[in-house]
């Protein structure tokens, strides 16, 4: 059995995912190497500190999945002004609204959740998305 490397951005980022789905506040590994310390928190998002062995550049690396918060056509934006005024990579804040879904004449905003870089579109535009569905990576700024 091989050691896992905490080091590596998209292990930390799956255990920082694993945490939040099962509702726990933090984590903490201590090793001869170095320390890995991951915290939870609704208010200010998924925080992470890496001592010991830390790569340059791991913070920016780290990023959050914005998913669908129930079914519908996916709209990144408003269908009354069809046009996209911003080009991704952009800058948002917690509570911008980053999309739409729509059911039948309802749309339901999604906000970011978290500040940050919004670099992709995970979903086809229009697309039909079911509940939970990955639609945009939002990267933490350092």
């Amino acid at each position: 059995m091989s050691a896992i490397d905490f080091s590596d951005p998209a292990t930390i980022a799956v255990l920082a995912h694993a945490l939040t789905a099962a509702g726990v506040d933090g984590l903490e590994i201590s090793r001869p190497d170095g320390q890995l310390r991951i915290v939870v928190s609704k208010e200010v998002g998924t925080q992470v500190a890496l001592t010991g062995t830390a790569q340059p550049g791991l913070m920016a690396a780290l990023s959050a999945i914005v998913k669908a918060p129930m079914a519908g056509r996916f709209c990144v934006s408003h269908p009354a002004v069809p046009v996209d005024v911003r080009q991704l990579p952009h800058e948002v804040s917690d509570k911008d609204v980053i999309g739409f879904i729509r059911i039948g004449s309802v749309l339901l905003p999604i906000t970011a959740g978290r500040s940050g870089l919004l670099t992709r579109l995970l979903a086809e535009r229009d697309a039909l998305v079911g509940f939970g569905e990955p639609l945009f990576e939002i990267e933490q700024q350092p």
